[in-house]
């Protein structure tokens, strides 16, 4: 068939009005399209007044100058709506810029609380530039720890005869998964909290069994069809986001975070993970 000037030029019109709208869309639609995820969580020797509650699963805000406090407040009002029975959050509370402590100080204070427990840990981007400054870190603790959210480093909790322990993180250098992972009683459940998922390859882990919920990764964050995300913040590019069976009966649960560094989503929409707690 014969190309006449109209039909190129229609073709082009087409093409570009695409591009725009898969552009507009990729900015401004998916990065705030929430997605609440709800999965079965299985674990071994779950004490049983905790089988069927809820724990819900939130990473990578990021509060800062590029994502909108709206959007993560409305986030906040959808999952205390959920009347979560325990909230853990794995990491990058923010995104550190100047004046960061006043606006997260206005956002964490409307935090949803878990009825049980409210739970966190640090990511890579609670340590300033570079990853490099544990003062920053701290106050960031000093920050959100007023709401109710009890930030573990290095630490573990008990919930009602369920044990977390919240690792501190790996690229600030404040990965300490022995002296962590001693305290808890094999014997017992447990859940791990690790916001970077290539800590899962570690050779830390002997006698742990159970999940181990991370973050960090966006999802990528832009994902073409049928193809893995181009860029990837961890070694291990096996690890996207979702569910991943790990040797020595472990399992790895990973988040596409609620937040972003840049407004930008493409088939990886934002997440929050509402999990019911199963006797595997």
């Amino acid at each position: 068939m014969r190309v006449t000037r109209r039909r190129f030029l229609a073709a082009t019109a087409t093409v570009t009005a695409t591009a725009a709208a898969t552009g507009l869309y990729t900015w401004q639609v998916e990065p705030h399209w929430l997605e609440i995820v709800r999965r079965p969580l299985p674990v071994r020797g779950l004490p049983p007044r905790l089988a069927g509650k809820s724990l819900v699963q939130i990473s990578d805000l990021h509060v800062g100058p590029r994502v909108d406090d709206e959007y993560v407040l409305t986030t906040f009002r959808r999952v205390a709506a959920l009347q979560p029975d325990i909230v853990a959050f794995t990491g990058d509370f923010v995104s550190h810029h100047e004046g960061w402590r006043e606006q997260a100080r206005g956002v964490y204070s409307q935090f949803p609380r878990g009825r049980l427990a409210t739970l966190a840990i640090l990511g890579n981007h609670d340590y300033g530039v570079n990853w490099a400054h544990p003062e920053m870190a701290q106050q960031v603790v000093e920050v959100v720890q007023p709401f109710g959210i009890t930030v573990l480093r290095n630490e573990v909790r008990d919930v009602e005869g369920l044990q977390f322990a919240g690792l501190d993180d790996l690229w600030a250098h404040q990965f300490r998964p022995a002296q962590t992972l001693r305290q808890l009683d094999a014997r017992r459940a447990s859940i791990v909290l690790s916001h970077n998922p290539d800590t899962v390859d570690l050779g830390v882990w002997e006698g742990f069994e159970s999940w181990i919920l991370c973050g960090h990764t966006h999802g990528g964050q832009c994902k073409p069809p049928f193809l893995p995300p181009p860029l990837l913040p961890v070694n291990n590019k096996r690890y996207t986001s979702g569910e991943f069976a790990l040797d020595g009966n472990r399992r790895l649960y990973i988040s596409r975070g609620v937040g972003h560094l840049l407004q930008v989503r493409f088939n990886v929409r934002p997440e929050v993970t509402v999990f019911e707690l199963r006797s595997a």
